[in-house]
């Protein structure tokens, strides 16, 4: 992490970064897991505590808010998905439609904080100049 304010969104565009990376690894194993008898899918949840986050500072602007987010405590976490839920008599609870359509949605997801990321710092060298 860098810590000055003015990187206050790039740090935590890399959080969300981080965040849809393990998700991909987390669909990724899913569709490893298809045919494992038992296995439940998981999933990673990190926007619910960025909106926490985010939410928790009325009458505050958005940069306010972005720059007084603790980043060291927004983490992703994996959880289990539907545990009592199964499609097959296996116990296995894995769509493969599901996850693939889970993954082209957080690629697009990624491919967007990638481009923020890239936006800050375009406006940072822009003003450097």
């Amino acid at each position: 992490m860098i810590n000055s304010n003015v990187f206050d969104y790039v740090n935590v565009l890399q959080k969300a970064a981080d965040a849809s990376s393990l998700r991909n690894e987390v669909l990724s194993n899913n569709i490893a897991n298809i045919d494992t008898p038992g296995y439940k899918r998981q999933d990673v949840d990190f926007e619910t505590q960025l909106r926490r986050a985010l939410g928790n500072m009325k009458y505050k602007s958005i940069d306010a808010r972005v720059g007084d987010i603790n980043t060291t405590e927004l983490n992703p976490s994996v959880y289990t998905d539907s545990p009592g839920f199964s499609y097959r008599l296996d116990g296995n609870n894995v769509d493969i439609d599901t996850e693939t359509a889970k993954l082209a949605e957080n690629q697009i997801k990624y491919n967007g904080i990638m481009a923020g990321v890239n936006q800050e710092f375009s406006n940072l060298k822009l003003v450097m100049k």
